[in-house]
């Protein structure tokens, strides 16, 4: 199966470094694009603010396999309409369109970028798909994501209950597939 380009929001980047699983992104696709609004949020107000996240974020980018990417010129205008359209945040429509433009798919946390997202004909993947690709490829183990259900979850993520039974439920399921018969 061929490794296919991804442009990511800044949720998913965020959560993954503060589990120290964000290496796992250079596993799962052929590259990681970010525009600069998403850079300048991760990055230089993580950095700001002190969120040790942000410099593992940006030795990532130092060591060039998460680069920043502009939008088309041409596109600036259709994310500028897209963002007032759709009341996103003019950084979140700037990443469906490079997204698009790319033909990448798409990392992102927030619903309503998903939701987005997918009516451009986007492929999305989260946080939590991330991790359960992860454990599918072999990448990390189930107690990977169970701790990461306590860490993001309960810490950071606002996850539900029930979300949270059906990562776990899901952990299960590729588990179960990997027994022997």
């Amino acid at each position: 199966m061929t490794m296919t380009p991804a442009v990511s929001d800044a949720g998913p980047l965020i959560h993954l470094a503060q589990i120290s699983k964000l290496h796992l992104l250079k596993k799962i696709f052929k590259h990681i694009s970010i525009t600069p609004k998403i850079k300048r949020e991760v990055i230089d107000e993580g950095v700001r603010l002190g969120h040790t996240d942000a410099q593992v974020i940006k030795k990532a980018i130092d060591d060039g396999w998460i680069v920043i990417k502009d939008i088309p010129k041409a596109a600036t205008s259709v994310a500028e309409r897209l963002a007032e359209g759709e009341n996103l945040s003019l950084a979140d429509a700037e990443t469906i369109i490079l997204a698009k433009e790319k033909g990448a798919e798409i990392l992102v946390d927030e619903r309503a970028l998903s939701n987005q997202a997918k009516m451009y004909g986007l492929v999305v993947w989260n946080t939590w798909t991330i991790l359960l690709e992860a454990l599918r490829k072999g990448f990390i183990k189930a107690s990977d994501i169970e701790s990461a259900v306590i860490e993001l979850g309960e810490k950071r993520h606002k996850l539900k209950a029930k979300q949270a039974a059906e990562i776990l439920e899901a952990v299960k399921l590729i588990n179960s597939h990997d027994m022997p018969l």
